[in-house]
């Protein structure tokens, strides 16, 4: 029997993928475990598999367009099989198939009113554990045991795919599996049901119903939004000229069409009701406007100007050209966390310059002994991690409805990726060596550009750095990377004069800029830290103490 392939939710993030590329094509035979095509998340490029065996006898999406998780992107069946039912059904709702049965049981819980009770039921559910802080759904990547299956404590039953790796779902109790609620390909909400443990034979329909029973209140509380959907372009007859058909309008005269149609003819300085439409009852969509040709207006206006020679002016000097570039994962996931984080959080900026003479020598001097070479990045992140222990209060994290002060120093590092930004970390930086920093530095950022950081490695930092310097940059700002409460913007070191006891002389400075989160950490506590942080870069001594 044909089934439809949908967009597995491959992160928590995510809310569509891109396909990269198809590597099977129409008519191909596949079989379980082969590779369908690569879909690009917000983290990495990633491989789509068939969990059946059959005939590829549809591909309902292109090349480099996105899809939305759940959406619909090949059927696989027998040769020759009928599919096109089951794309209609997808089409109108897979949710109004059930949607009879599922109105009849609640009202018929409704008006019994009676909980079911499940105490005698010797079976347990197996929930998505919540696999990172970040995690709110994991997607079941395979499964390593079927229904039916014995099962000890210990054993995996399954992979599951969170936004940065694949990590493994634990048994932690013997017994038989007895349900699993999803296929292979599936994402789950954290705390939703993915398989039933128990003895063999025990009634686990009696638990699903009341966990179906437990979230009734809720889901009654949804309510049905029907959005029209436009026609496609396929559908849409050829329109005849404007002036052959007068434009649907509604009983209040109002002229029936699109808010981006009308949009459209306002940016092209079309009438728009010299359009036709093409749209559910007459109604102008997007495409009618793009497809407007006007006819030939009247030319009295020009005449009546007077009796000057007309001026034969070009009527192309040029060509626009412009290009959709679809975002990446990565790049919509940082737009939307940044954008959360920039008009949640009250940022304040602090910005001091640092003297970086003394640096400068004593980087030079620690590079003819040290194991690995260290740079100006490394000593900064020394010296951030040991200007946090002397001021505890900025290695806080706003939590929406309380604090976290740490007493551990995990220091991100902002790293730049092709795909957008990465932020690696440094745990317990204040305890570590200079050259320890950098070698773990080095290897961290290789990991990031190679898509092959684990997420122990990218998360729990409690203070950010973003160093820009390398790139000629003198001076930013930097957005908060939630939930830190700070991050500090490193421009680069500027040979410049510096005055100093009255006197002039050529010297390096480095200016820094603290991005404070208003609501954790006050102006007076950052200036604190930042007066440390310069002391130590000033005479870099004091960080090895």
């Amino acid at each position: 029997m044909a089934e439809v392939i949908r967009m597995p939710k491959m992160s928590d993030t995510m809310e569509e993928g891109v396909i990269a590329s198809w590597l099977k094509k129409e008519g191909d035979e596949v079989s379980s475990g082969d590779v369908l095509a690569e879909v690009e998340t917000d983290k990495a490029t990633m491989e789509l598999e068939s969990y059946q065996d059959g005939i590829l006898l549809h591909i309902g999406v292109k090349e480099k367009e996105s899809v939305p998780v759940d959406g619909i992107l090949a059927v696989i069946g027998e040769k020759g099989e009928d599919f096109k039912h089951l794309l209609e059904e997808a089409g109108n709702g897979q949710s109004s198939v059930s949607e009879p049965t599922e109105m009849k049981e609640k009202e018929s819980k409704k008006s019994s009113g009676e909980e079911i009770d499940t105490s005698n039921i010797n079976a347990t559910i197996i929930r998505m554990p919540k696999m990172s802080d970040t995690m709110e759904e994991g997607v079941i990547a395979s499964w390593l045991k079927k229904k039916g299956d014995k099962v000890e404590a210990g054993d995996i039953l399954a992979e599951v795919e969170t936004d940065k790796a694949t990590m493994e779902l634990e048994a932690y109790e013997d017994g038989t599996l007895l349900y699993t609620a999803v296929e292979a390909g599936s994402g789950v909400s954290v705390d939703g049901v993915i398989a039933i443990i128990g003895e063999q034979g025990a009634d686990y329909e009696t638990l699903l119903k009341a966990e179906k029973q437990g979230g009734e209140d809720t889901k009654e509380e949804v309510k049905e939004v029907k959005v029209e959907a436009p026609q496609s372009a396929s559908s849409a007859t050829p329109t005849a000229t404007p002036q052959s058909s007068t434009p649907p309008s509604s009983s209040n005269g109002r002229i029936k069409a699109s808010p981006l149609a009308k949009k459209i003819a306002s940016e092209k300085g079309i009438d728009i009701s010299q359009v036709s439409g093409s749209g559910t009852d007459g109604r102008i969509v997007k495409k009618d406007v793009e497809d407007f040709t006007p006819s030939s207006q009247p030319k009295q206006e020009a005449s009546a100007s007077g009796d000057q020679p007309a001026i034969n002016i070009p009527q192309v000097v040029g060509e626009e050209i412009s290009e959709k570039m679809e975002l990446s994962q990565m790049r919509k996931v940082i737009a939307k966390r940044l954008s959360d984080s920039k008009f949640a959080a009250p940022h304040f900026y602090l910005t001091m310059e640092i003297n970086m003479d003394k640096a400068i020598e004593a980087r030079k001097s620690m590079n003819e002994v040290a194991p690995v070479k260290i740079s100006f990045n490394d000593m900064v992140v020394k010296a951030a991690a040991a200007s946090l222990r002397q001021h505890p209060n900025v290695n806080v994290s706003w939590m929406g409805d309380h604090m976290v002060k740490h007493s551990h120093i995990h220091m991100g590092i902002a790293v730049a990726i092709p795909d957008g930004l990465i932020v690696p970390v440094v745990k317990f930086a204040d305890n570590k060596s200079l050259s320890h920093i950098s070698a773990e530095v080095r290897e961290l950022a290789q990991k990031a550009k190679d898509k092959k950081l684990q997420p122990e490695e990218f998360s729990g930092n409690t203070f950010t750095i973003s160093n820009l310097g390398m790139f000629g940059i003198e001076e930013f700002t930097a957005i908060i990377n939630p939930p830190d409460a700070c991050i500090m913007a490193v421009g680069g070191i500027k040979e410049t004069v510096v005055v100093k006891d009255g006197e002039m002389y050529a010297g390096n400075v480095m200016k820094v800029t603290l991005s404070c989160d208003h609501r954790a950490v006050d102006g007076a506590v950052g200036s604190a830290f930042l007066k440390t942080f310069k002391d130590l870069l000033e005479d870099p001594v004091r960080i090895l103490i």
